[in-house]
């Protein structure tokens, strides 16, 4: 019995990211908004309750479900030590060189001990379209290399991601509402999310210095 390799292609649920928006091979589309953390502990206790009223009140208008996604991970200080070697070989007095040197290895030290995490929030925002259950991709068209077919589909596109901006224009203004700061993620900055999800690894690489 012959068995069909697959691809780690195969596993991702992702058909392709376009103009910012991400579409799933099912059909649905998710749009993603980095949003700020708030110091919620230095509040006094007026400000605090304020803030969690406006929260639950901003969960309950919502009509449709949306994900938190948080995203831990150590401080990569490769680029900034990639910096200090430069500037090390600029220096020069041999006292600055030394203290240069010595600024370095206590950097790594320190991070080395303290393991220092740090945290990014994003609100992921999905749309699903009505046909979303039926055997046919809605979205799949547009793929086609057919010509006239890709102006369909491309209408088809525009008209779902005008439902799912709508969604993330109402997540957007009840975040702010509760004074967290929020930046709807472009096509780059998806792409490279995704990269670093699917492929963790890539960030223990080590970085070249010449």
């Amino acid at each position: 019995m012959s068995q069909t390799s697959k691809t780690t292609q195969d596993f991702v649920p992702i058909q392709e990211i376009r103009d910012g928006i991400v579409v799933l091979k099912d059909g649905s589309l998710r749009s993603l908004v980095l949003a700020s953390s708030l110091n919620f502990a230095l509040k006094s206790s007026d400000e605090q309750g304020a803030i969690i009223s406006q929260f639950q009140n901003f969960l309950n208008s919502l009509d449709f479900a949306v994900q938190i996604f948080i995203q831990s991970k150590r401080l990569d200080i490769r680029p900034y030590i990639a910096l200090l070697e430069e500037r090390y070989k600029e220096q020069v007095t041999e006292l600055m060189k030394i203290q240069t040197r010595e600024y370095i290895e206590f950097i790594k030290t320190f991070v080395d001990n303290s393991s220092i995490m740090t945290k990014s929030f994003f609100i992921v925002i999905p749309y699903s379209p009505a046909s979303i259950s039926s055997t046919k991709n809605p979205i799949s068209n547009y793929m086609r290399r057919d010509e006239s077919e890709k102006v369909l589909a491309n209408e088809q596109f525009e008209e779902y991601r005008s439902q799912l901006e709508q969604r993330t224009g109402v997540v957007e203004q009840g975040l702010v509402r509760c004074g967290i700061r929020v930046a709807e993620l472009g096509t780059e900055e998806v792409v490279e999310l995704y990269y670093k999800i699917f492929n963790p690894g890539e960030t223990e690489k080590p970085i070249q210095i010449n």
